[in-house]
């Protein structure tokens, strides 16, 4: 996925026609198994609301997935290729321009399409891990409105600066988070923070003496098989991850050596990891996949060098952090209907400093410096502030004019009478003859 210009040309004349064809396989087959990270949180998040929000949930996942496909075409993709340097645009970025040949079906590349159509799934992700914390109260126009924000600008704006191999994290500070933690997970994770602050929680959430009521899944068989779902997704996602050069060593993102053997080691472990680490600390079947993610996440940053066993510790801290995470948030009168933030960011968070304590002096190519502490933490400000800062904004702004948050007469009956035209099940829900109620 470097796109530099001449890059692809050059995989070309070294592997010829054939090995071009693999890799184009290749990350079509990853881009492929990565839409199931979607059916699993359709599945999730609809299994997670109460029976009376299911459709409206199921909207709002599927229109992210649908909005972000044509705005990561039209100005996604160059942000990506245009920003690597910092906030000044760069000729590179003319690859990305929507009208470039490179955007088209150009018989001489076979690669950008299917490079764009990963990256489109990892934004479409990003979107969705957003998706899960604001259910059952947020408009679906609203949601619409920072699913664009977080999948097109925000966390491509970071993958430029930290994922690029010319970004300027990488150059100057040796920023290494081969999985995205950072990039994808504490972005979306603090993106969804910084509006949850502004949503405020679900009607019956909170008692007046600001004591929780659990507001529980109607269907958590069906929340644990889309965790599992999302679980398949990764093993696509990571796998795009991994540069594919046919008839030569395979590179993570950095251009440095790397496997799908480590991947497959690390991922795995993890995974393992993580359900453990949450079974020991609730015995809750929830909190137990939702640990096989946290994970997963604590150990990306690093996936391309860690010795399994340490994947699998990492994952156990992931699947220890979460429950715990969740519930200091509530205590703070934020109400995160799935645990995203604490999941995906607090997660995400540990992955990026992991490596920076773990794997310190990690050479780099080029002239960019070793993989540090310093050089981490950096990143993971910048990665924070990517997130926190155009979610925690952009909502406002969508407050202040009375458009994010879903009245409560809606939320009373429920939004699937509110702003879908059917039910999910209306033979045990509501009556055919309920009037319907628009949310906006």
């Amino acid at each position: 996925m470097l796109l530099m210009e001449g890059q692809i040309a050059e995989l070309t004349k070294s592997s010829g026609m054939l090995g071009t064809v693999d890799m184009e396989i290749f990350y079509w087959w990853c881009t492929a198994i990565m839409i199931c990270i979607h059916a699993g949180f359709l599945a999730y998040e609809m299994g997670a609301s109460r029976a009376k929000n299911v459709l409206a949930s199921g909207v709002k996942n599927i229109l992210a997935f649908a909005f972000i496909v044509p705005t990561f075409f039209f100005f996604g993709w160059w942000i990506y290729l245009a920003f690597p340097s910092g906030i000044i645009p760069g000729e590179s970025g003319a690859a990305g321009l929507p009208w470039a040949a490179e955007m088209g079906p150009n018989l001489s590349d076979n690669a950008s399409g299917v490079f764009w159509a990963a990256f489109v799934l990892f934004a479409a992700t990003t979107a969705s891990i957003f998706s899960g914390a604001v259910i059952e109260r947020i408009r679906v126009s609203a949601f619409v409105v920072l699913a664009i924000v977080l999948g097109s600008v925000a966390w491509i704006l970071a993958a430029s600066w930290g994922w690029h191999p010319d970004g300027w994290l990488v150059k100057d500070w040796g920023y290494h988070d081969v999985g995205c933690a950072g990039l994808i997970h504490v972005v979306a994770g603090f993106f969804a923070l910084g509006v949850l602050l502004n949503l405020g929680p679900r009607i019956g959430k909170y008692n007046a003496d600001g004591t929780a009521n659990d507001l529980l899944p109607h269907n958590v068989p069906m929340v644990l098989i889309g965790l599992m779902l999302i679980i398949v997704g990764f093993f696509g996602f990571l796998g795009a991850c991994l540069i594919f050069n046919p008839g030569a060593q395979w590179t993570n993102i950095y251009g440095q050596p790397a496997t799908l053997s480590s991947y497959a080691f690390n991922t795995l472990m993890c995974f393992s990891g993580g359900i453990i680490g949450a079974w020991a600390m609730t015995r809750d079947p929830f909190w137990m996949m939702s640990g096989a993610l946290a994970g997963i996440f604590v150990a990306a940053a690093g996936l391309d060098v860690w010795y399994p066993p340490l994947a699998f510790l990492l994952g156990i801290v992931g699947g220890v952090i979460i429950k715990p995470g969740n519930d200091f948030l509530s205590r703070m009168g934020i109400d995160d209907s799935v645990g995203a933030v604490s999941v995906h960011g607090f997660s995400g968070v540990l992955g990026v400093l992991a490596v920076g304590v773990l794997a310190a002096g990690y050479p780099n190519v080029g002239d960019a410096p070793p993989t540090s502490f310093v050089g981490q933490f950096v990143g993971l400000i910048v990665m924070l502030c990517c997130g926190f800062i155009p979610g925690y904004l952009v909502s406002l702004a969508l407050k202040s004019f009375g458009v994010l948050r879903v009245p409560d007469k809606a939320q009373e009956i429920g939004l699937d009478l509110a702003e879908v035209p059917c039910q999910a099940y209306p033979e045990a829900v509501g009556s055919k003859s309920a009037t319907l109620i628009p949310a906006e």
